[in-house]
């Protein structure tokens, strides 16, 4: 080849480098296509390299925390002030959930680790490891039955199905959905949950959303066979709405999850008579949309969003409507004190005014980035789930701390591990049918 060919040669190739180069800069820079390909498949690399670099289950996910104290069980029991029952709780070191005493005792356990019931996840990928999948959210029935959210750490979606299970932990029925966070019960038996899915529906009001991006969707499911009942998107709800703004402007952390929706309680007409926002509606159903920063109302069937407020808080979970008509919020982050940057609130929605917080102190610090929740319990006490301290407490309206009970599952070389815990519920024993409480005995293990 003569040296003027390779010369033409060279050029011609840089040439196409260069309008390959600016070709792939405007596809990037514009996101035409065929971008969303190679975004996508972007996306996919990195998700399946997370998870194949999780090492350490204790130290790389979020089903584990250092533990803060040496303390299990059951650390203080006024028994003249607490409320006396049993109390329901799940622990990130498993899918089960214990029912336990005033004294911590383990009087039952339903258990049942996701491949028994689901070989893949709900998007149908490989699931993720047993060890990698809790019970995020349960609550037991009456007659022993238990309804319980799977969650999977490492993976996205994260919300890996919902079942109802027997006291024997045998599948009633199971509902394959990426369903995540929270559950509710209505007074008709029927089961209200969030799901998740990824999306490439277009936003143009949105700039700066990532596609694909996850939408939420309120599910209203038959409580006898798990089928749908109705499902609505609460993106769509929103941007409907006149409160569109909160969504638009979500912060950009969130932008390829803009609504991380963790909160669902349903309104009863008790409830909706109550609360002055519902304006006396039962159906509407109470959510809490974290990135947002928002808690609002939304009718389960048609899904329309009526009332929406933005406040104080900063990663908030829990939205509940109490005896007062105002409601509780779990405020992850807003107090902003080291070792007590966590606060349970009680709001009036009509004035957006604090009503009585609880904070935590020197002595009992109280600090949960992520997850927690709050009931209010019939004598007026907050039953308070701080998820990343593995710790389940009950305060009195003064601040006096009147139960307390600390995960007593520890892992690693020194016991330094401890799971976190979720999904607190008190109940007494008149609640439960006399065929169930007749199961209940104390565990010989722990």
């Amino acid at each position: 080849m003569k040296n003027s060919d390779r010369i033409g040669f060279g050029l011609f190739f840089l040439a196409i480098v260069f309008i390959a180069f600016v070709g792939g800069a405007f596809v990037v820079l514009t996101k035409t296509y065929p971008y969303p390909l190679f975004n996508d498949a972007h996306k996919a690399a990195q998700a399946v390299l997370k998870q194949n670099t999780l090492i350490d289950l204790y130290t790389q996910s979020d089903l584990w925390r250092e533990a803060r104290r040496d303390e299990r069980g059951v650390t203080i029991h006024d028994p003249e002030r607490a409320y006396q029952g049993l109390t329901l709780y799940t622990s990130g070191d498993g899918s089960h959930a214990d029912l336990v005493d005033m004294e911590g005792k383990v009087l039952h356990r339903w258990a049942l680790p996701y491949s028994k019931v689901w070989e893949q996840s709900p998007p149908g990928r490989a699931a993720r490891p047993d060890d990698h999948i809790y019970w995020r959210k349960a609550r037991v029935l009456p007659n022993g039955d238990l309804l319980a959210i799977y969650i999977a750490n490492n993976d996205t979606p994260w919300g890996y199905g919902l079942v109802r299970l027997n006291a024997d932990s045998e599948v009633i029925w199971g509902y394959h959905a990426s369903t995540h966070h929270d559950l509710d019960i209505t007074p008709d038996g029927d089961v209200v949950v969030l799901t998740h899915e990824f999306t490439d529906r277009k936003v143009p009001a949105f700039a700066k959303l990532e596609y694909p991006w996850l939408d939420d969707y309120l599910v209203v499911l038959d409580g006898d066979t798990g089928e749908e009942r109705s499902k609505v998107s609460l993106s769509k709800a929103f941007m409907e709405s006149r409160y569109a703004d909160l969504f638009y402007a979500v912060p950009s952390f969130a932008t390829a999850d803009p609504l991380h929706t963790n909160s669902v309680q349903f309104l009863n007409q008790d409830l909706a008579d109550r609360f002055a926002p519902a304006d006396g509606r039962a159906g509407q159903v109470l959510l809490s949309f974290r990135h947002p920063g928002a808690v609002a109302l939304v009718d389960a069937d048609s899904g329309e969003m009526t009332w929406a407020l933005k406040g104080p808080w900063l990663g908030q979970h829990y939205p509940r409507i109490n005896d007062a008509g105002h409601f509780t919020l779990f405020d992850n982050l807003g107090h902003f004190e080291k070792d007590n940057r966590t606060r349970v609130l009680e709001v009036d929605p009509e004035n957006d005014r604090i009503v009585a917080s609880y904070t935590g102190d020197a002595e009992h610090p109280f600090d949960s980035g992520l997850r927690g929740a709050v009931e209010e319990l019939p004598n007026g006490d907050w039953l308070i789930t701080e998820s990343d301290g593995g710790r389940l407490f009950e305060v009195a309206p003064d601040g006096d701390i009147v139960w307390e009970f600390v995960n007593p599952v520890r892992a690693g070389d020194q016991d330094q591990y401890i799971p976190v815990v979720s999904a607190a519920q008190r109940l007494t024993l008149d609640d439960l049918d006399a065929d169930f409480r007749a199961r209940l005995v104390p565990r010989s293990d722990p």
